[in-house]
């Protein structure tokens, strides 16, 4: 009896031990093991919520991708006019030009700028061809220089300028709005430059003709207005077209995707595979101003417009540079040599390889020709004041 009470205390502090144990595990289940599957089963549901975040996530992240790229398809399959409008948006952006209008009277010029005047350089007025716009000089504006005052403007009638009548789409007339352009924006408060090509050569050269104090210099690229030596391919089409007496189609004013591949392959010489969408584009851009190109087109062509600047040569007095593309089917390269026999003083740049549309085929180079025409004019001037 003894002996079994005598291990009795041990047994006591046996059992106290375990029921101390059996306190703390149930102590460490409720704070520690329960409270660790408790903070577990948050960590999952914190992670599900994470997961749920990340996925919402990449779906916006995806949609935000995608939509564009729908977008993009949508307007290239259905509407790839206004695709072609939004791609000069995002150029003339790019490149820091900005569309104003200016008023004079009740009529609203259209134009594109950047830059101020008052720089290293004298300002550039540049003067697109027929049937073109504004947006024609993106690529040679790519190339100069950012700090160079650029102006850009919608000749009479075309794109954003207004359209009158046919008074003003004869070159004389054109002449007319474009000084009254220069004066609406000031542009006549300094000698500036001025640069066109084709029809818009011709207009630049006939208002150096007759306004040569406002110009610093005139830059003539492939100007029409001239007795040409050569006939082009583009006047024998339309000499076929006067004897046949066809009422067909004009080369430059295409009405079918055909016709507007064939007007490519006549402007340039680097042929310019464009997907048959981006032709449709570019004709639904084009057809609805048919008639109004049609009529400027007839007013260029006639007796009054037809050799204007052949006829004002012998005014200018202006520093001249010609730049013409060697492979020219419209207005043919040999009025180059006319320009030379009349003006002496000129500086004639023909580039290889190129054809009527030289600002799209050779942008970086004629950007750099008139870039460094202006250069030397300003040496020769600063040259020709310290002498003086």
């Amino acid at each position: 009896m003894y002996s079994r009470w005598r291990y009795a205390p041990f047994k006591l502090f046996a059992i106290r031990q375990k029921q101390e144990k059996k306190k703390k595990l149930c102590n460490v289940g409720e704070r520690g093991g329960g409270g660790a599957w408790r903070t577990s089963g948050g960590d999952r549901a914190k992670r599900t919520r994470t997961g749920c975040a990340a996925m919402e996530m990449i779906m916006i992240s995806g949609c935000i991708l995608v939509l564009p790229v729908l977008a993009f398809i949508y307007s290239f399959m259905f509407w790839p006019g206004s695709l072609l409008k939004a791609y000069n948006w995002y150029m003339r952006r790019r490149l820091g030009l900005v569309i104003r209008y200016c008023k004079s009277g009740s009529y609203r010029f259209c134009y594109s700028s950047r830059g101020t005047p008052g720089g290293a350089t004298p300002s550039l007025l540049l003067l697109h061809g027929f049937s073109a716009s504004k947006d024609m000089w993106l690529p040679i504006v790519k190339h100069l220089p950012r700090g160079q005052h650029v102006v850009c403007v919608d000749m009479p009638g075309h794109e954003g300028t207004t359209r009158t009548g046919a008074q003003d789409y004869c070159i004389q007339g054109q002449v007319a709005r474009i000084h009254q352009f220069v004066k609406s924006i000031g542009l006549d408060k300094r000698p500036f430059h001025l640069v066109g090509t084709s029809m818009g050569g011709n207009v630049a050269g006939v208002y150096a003709a007759h306004h040569p104090a406002h110009l610093s210099g005139v830059t003539l690229m492939c100007p029409a207005g001239l007795v040409f030596p050569t006939e082009s391919e583009f006047i024998v089409r339309l000499r076929e077209m006067e004897k046949t007496q066809q009422q067909g189609s004009i080369p430059l004013i295409p009405t079918t995707t055909q016709e507007l591949e064939s007007m490519l392959k006549l402007c340039c010489y680097t042929p310019i595979s464009l997907p048959k969408q981006l032709l449709r584009g570019l004709l639904d851009n084009r057809v609805p101003n048919n008639d109004f190109y049609k009529e400027v087109f007839m007013e260029i062509v006639g007796e009054k417009s037809r050799h204007s600047l052949q006829e004002n040569l012998h005014l200018i007095t202006s520093p001249v540079q010609v730049i013409w593309g060697k492979e020219d089917q419209v207005v043919d390269v040999s009025g180059a040599s006319v320009l030379q026999a009349a003006l002496p003083n000129c500086q004639v740049e023909l580039i290889e390889n190129c054809g009527h549309s030289v600002s799209l085929e050779r942008p970086r180079k004629s950007a750099n020709l008139i870039m460094d025409f202006l250069s030397k004019k300003e040496v020769n001037g600063g040259n020709a004041k310290k002498l003086s």
